[in-house]
């Protein structure tokens, strides 16, 4: 039998083809649990209310987080998590979702200016991912369009702050943080 094209993989699953009854290739790779849902984030709108929100500022060596308040009006730049072994990160991260009583998290989504999402868009949802499937951080998630937050950071902090350079590297990505989930509550505040 010929192996489709649409495989990546050296062996072929026949459970896997076209011909596999009205059930699509991905709803059977979901059924294998080999992908989770497509659509596995809240809409901002869906997301509670009454509860406090983490918001995320995910890079290669650093996660920036910020806390808003359970009236979800403030955003509040919180931490820097320095990136290590994924297991250690969620570790802290688990942390302050208890110590917060975080009830729901705010992904920013390093999207292409021409609107298109490139490869940090993807380590971004696979970052989402993983939370759930890995670290076991079940918590309801939105992500939030993040085009040129740490750059609007960076520009406050040399322009209103005349702060150092060594300095803006200590708190730039939990104030990128607490710029995108500020943006995300304002967001949610026009929509109510």
């Amino acid at each position: 039998m010929p192996r489709p094209s649409f495989l990546a993989t050296k062996t072929w699953n026949p459970a896997l083809s076209a011909d596999a009854g009205d059930l699509t290739r991905k709803a059977l790779q979901r059924k294998a649990g080999r992908l989770l849902p497509e659509n596995m984030e809240t809409p901002l709108e869906d997301l509670p209310r009454g509860v406090r929100l983490l918001g995320l500022d995910i890079g290669e060596k650093t996660i920036g987080l910020a806390v808003s308040d359970s009236g979800q009006s403030v955003a509040s730049p919180l931490e820097t998590i320095r990136r290590s072994k994924f297991a250690k990160d969620m570790e802290r991260l688990k942390e302050i979702i208890a110590e917060r009583k975080v009830g729901a998290l705010v992904l920013g989504l390093p999207i292409n200016m021409d609107g298109s999402e490139g490869p940090r868009c993807q380590s971004v949802r696979q970052f989402a991912r993983n939370l759930g499937s890995l670290a076991g951080i079940a918590l309801p998630l939105a992500f939030w369009d993040e085009r040129l937050s740490t750059r609007a950071v960076e520009r406050f902090l040399i322009d209103e702050q005349d702060m150092t350079r060594m300095r803006r590297a200590e708190v730039i990505d939990k104030l990128a943080a607490a710029y995108i989930l500020q943006g995300a509550l304002d967001a949610r505040r026009r929509q109510a």
